[in-house]
Parts: C-alpha cells; structure tokens; sequence
C-alpha cells in the first residue's frame, strides 16, 4: 500500500513523545551480548518503531526485517529522519516490513533468524506468551531472543502497564534455559537462548480451607481455537472458575466465574457440562466440573487482579509445554477437551457425562 506525506508527519511529530532513542548503553550491551555471527547473521527487529535497532543491528552485521504494524511508521523509519538523534540512511541490509505480528501470518518474514529483538515492544502485545512461543519457533539453534524494557519501578504509576514488574520478567524468562539480563540507563535488557521443550509442570495453589471442593473450569476459545488461560498470582496458568455457590449449578456457575473473572459474557444455554473430574489436595476431596462454553461476547480483562495477574489465549498445542505449570483441575479438565493433549497427569477420576 502507498503511504501519504501526513502519515510521516504524524510518525515524525510522534517520534519523541512514542519513542526512546536508541542509547549508547543498549547499543553496546546487544554488541557485546548478540554479535553477529561470523560471515554475517539474520535478525528480526519486532515493533522497530523508527527503525533505529534495525540500522545498528545491519551496521554491526545483521541483514535485517525490521516489522511494524503502524501505517505511518515505517516509510519514516526507512527514510531515516528522525529528529534526534540522527542517524545514517538505513544501510542495504535493512528490509521494512508492514504488519502485525501478533495476529498476521508474515509469511514473507526470512526465518530462520539468529536474533530476534523486541524493544519497547512487548508491553503492547496482549497474548505475550503466544506470540514468544511463535517467534521462538523462528529462531535459528543457537539463536537468541532480546527483549528491552523500561522497568516497572523506574516509570510513573500511570505508565507502569508499559513496563516490566519482576512478576512479569519472571514469566518471560521462565520458557528459556539461558537467561541474560543487564540494566541499561532505566531499561532491562534480557537475552534469552535454549527454549525449554517441556514437559509442563503441574501443581497446586496451597492449603485450601478444610472443606471439600466443588467447581466448575472453564473452557472457552477464540475464533481460532485457542484457550483462555489465566496467570496466578500464586503462579501457573489456569482456567477461568471457581467454587459454586449454594443451589447453583455447575454451568450456572461457569457462566459466572467467567464473567466475574473475565468479563466474558456467556447464557446458561451456552455452556455444556462435558465431565465430573475428582480427585484430592491435602486430603480433602475435590470435584470439579469440566464445562465448555460454545459462545461468548466480550474481551478477556483482569476482573479480580487479587487472584489473576493476565488472561491470554493460548494455542492448545503449546499447553504440553508451558513453562510455569498448569493448575491440576484445569489439565485435567483441558484433557476432558483434549484428550491425550497433556502427558503425565495427575491421577483423577472421570465420569464423562457426552
């Protein structure tokens, strides 16, 4: 598609406001963490914004695709005029990329890639973990992942969505078995290399209060098939649900919790009661329902941050290998979904009801 002169101006008026320059530090730290492999290498810069990385990446030796979903960034970038700092005109190596790499296929992306960088990049991706699953995928053995991000504690409040907590550096790091992490002025810089393959842990939340447990997991998917997943704040991902309350049922009870949890709007008549799961935690026995919700309106939010700290979609066949855990009764009642489609449960007794 063609792109206008205001489209650059808007790019250009926005750049010091939506963009941090590219600093001396970061600048060294990528030189000395992610050279360019000997002969030359390949990258993937995601989010380049005006395509500073990009340009200091093909300098140090990469030939680079440099992606951007904004329509007025990237004809900046490639003309390479920022206000400040100045920069040299992108070299040869440097290839603009048009799209969204969240939810585009990008087929015409140069994979396999010996470093992928996002930089103040991540913090606008809803489904994190889904979408490093599938960069990781474009990773050449060997290769190695740089995510640079301001640190929670180094924002005002009203910015802190776009930072990095150690909560959420916790969770980015957890699918990798070499982690490198390094301060630049304000910014974390980590590299990450060796995905881990699984398998995926299970456990629990801790004691509950002594009384047996009944409740319903939920199992709602998108358009394209993936699930729903929260993460803890205990740790782990699971389903949305939760206990049912006197005189409800269990699918009158999915539909609740999802909604109180979500925001996720489902009917009654929409949810189907598929299993009776039960098994035990710290001897006390434990029923949960296996329900799936055929339809829904809404968008997943964080309704009750005290238990859940996000809700992303998840490809189901990344659930073998999800690096912080799955909740016992959720795998169990993903299985009930799924079956065969997690290795190694936890024994439970199933009475399908379909």
């Amino acid at each position: 598609m063609g792109y206008t002169a205001r489209d650059i101006g808007d790019a250009q008026d926005g750049y010091g406001k939506s963009f941090r320059p590219l600093g001396d530090a970061e600048r060294a730290l990528l030189h000395g963490l992610v050279p360019a492999p000997d002969g030359g290498g390949r990258a993937l810069d995601v989010g380049c914004g005006p395509g500073e990385l990009a340009r200091h990446l093909a300098a140090d030796g990469y030939e680079v695709d440099a992606v951007h979903h904004a329509p007025g960034t990237l004809p900046f970038a490639a003309a390479a005029r920022p206000p400040a700092p100045a920069e040299a005109p992108a070299p040869a190596g440097v290839r603009f990329v048009r799209g969204d790499i969240e939810n585009d296929v990008l087929d015409d992306l140069r994979a396999p890639y010996d470093l992928i960088t996002l930089r103040l990049s991540l913090a606008f991706l809803r489904d994190r973990t889904r979408v490093l699953n599938r960069l990781r995928e474009r990773l050449r053995p060997g290769g190695a992942l740089a995510v640079i991000a301001p640190l929670a504690d180094s924002v005002p409040d009203d910015r802190r969505e776009l930072a990095l907590d150690e909560a959420e550096i916790a969770l980015l790091t957890a699918g990798w078995h070499t982690v490198e992490r390094r301060d630049a002025e304000g910014l974390v810089v980590l590299v990450l290399r060796t995905p881990v393959s699984g398998p995926v842990p299970y456990g629990n939340k801790g004691r509950p209060s002594p009384h047996a447990l009944t409740g319903a997991g939920v199992v709602v998917t998108d358009a394209a098939g993936r699930v729903l997943l929260g993460h803890s704040v205990r740790g782990g991902w699971e389903l949305p649900g939760g206990k049912n309350d006197a005189d409800e049922s269990f699918t009158e009870a999915a539909v609740r919790e999802l909604a109180e949890e979500t925001g996720l709007r489902a009917e009654p008549g929409d949810a189907r009661l598929l299993a009776i799961l039960m098994d035990s935690t710290h001897g006390i026995p434990r029923l949960t329902a296996a329900v799936r919700v055929t339809a829904f309106t809404g968008e997943p939010a964080v309704r009750e941050p005290q238990l859940i700290r996000r809700w992303e979609w998840h490809e189901v066949h990344d659930l073998p290998v999800l690096a912080s855990g799955l909740f016992t009764p959720s795998a169990h009642v993903l299985d009930t979904v799924w079956p065969g489609i997690l290795p190694d449960l936890p024994p439970v007794h199933r009475h399908p009801l379909v």
